[in-house]
C-alpha cells in the first residue's frame, strides 16, 4: 500500500516522532542520573549500573530510531 503525504505533513509527523523518542530518551537518563546514552550503555554494560539492562536496550533502539528518523527528515526536506 501506498500512501502520499505532503512534505510539510510528513516533516511535522516526523519531528513529533523525534520529539517524543528525545523525550523518553532524555527520562531514561535521568531515571538513572546519567548524563549521556552511550556513557549508560557502557555501565550498565558492565555491570556498574546494576539492573539497568533492559533500558540499555531500550537506548539502544531509541538511538537507531533517532538516526533513522534523522535521516529520513533530511530525505524529505
Amino acid at each position: 500500500m501506498t500512501i502520499t503525504l505532503d512534505n510539510k505533513i510528513a516533516e511535522d509527523l516526523i519531528k513529533f516522532k523525534l520529539r517524543s523518542v528525545q523525550n523518553t530518551l532524555s527520562k531514561i537518563l535521568i531515571d538513572w542520573n546519567q548524563d549521556n546514552a552511550e556513557d549508560f550503555i557502557e555501565k550498565a554494560r558492565t555491570g556498574e549500573l546494576p539492573d539497568a539492562e533492559m533500558d540499555a536496550i531500550t537506548v539502544r533502539q531509541l538511538i537507531s530510531d533517532l538516526e533513522k528518523l534523522e535521516s529520513l527528515l533530511k530525505s524529505i526536506k
